[in-house]
């Protein structure tokens, strides 16, 4: 959905990781927060309630958008998205979908290397599913 503020927005954002139970943020811990980009005019998410209660009751809310000592509020979602989610699982956990840009964040050139994180949970799991 477009953004609450109707506008593109381009800038870094804290993350409170959510779960570690998942290819992901396995390497990461429930409540470590993260700082990336997001460069969006479409971020806004949101479902309709029994999604909402499905992906809370199975863990699959992965991160929300929160202020830098982690706490989720209002005035740290930059895009309207329900509840501050910033990152879901699917079903079977092995594919995430999240706004924010972990792919322009994997170095401290690029203003963290936060991003990294994630791409050094998945190449763990890979390895240690083979």
């Amino acid at each position: 959905m477009r953004n609450a503020s109707q506008r593109y927005i381009c800038k870094q954002v804290h993350l409170r990781t959510e779960t570690a139970d998942s290819p992901f943020t396995h390497g990461l811990s429930k409540g470590r927060v993260l700082q990336m980009p997001i460069g969006h005019m479409e971020g806004n998410y949101f479902c309709d309630d029994a999604t909402l209660q499905t992906l809370k009751a199975q863990d699959r809310i992965a991160f929300r958008y929160a202020t830098p000592s982690g706490a989720v509020d209002a005035q740290a979602n930059p895009n309207g998205s329900l509840e501050n989610i910033a990152g879901v699982l699917n079903e079977g956990r092995n594919v995430l979908g999240m706004m924010p840009h972990p792919d322009r964040s994997s170095e401290n050139l690029l203003g963290s290397a936060d991003g990294l994180l994630l791409f050094q949970s998945m190449a763990q799991s890979l390895v240690a599913s083979t």
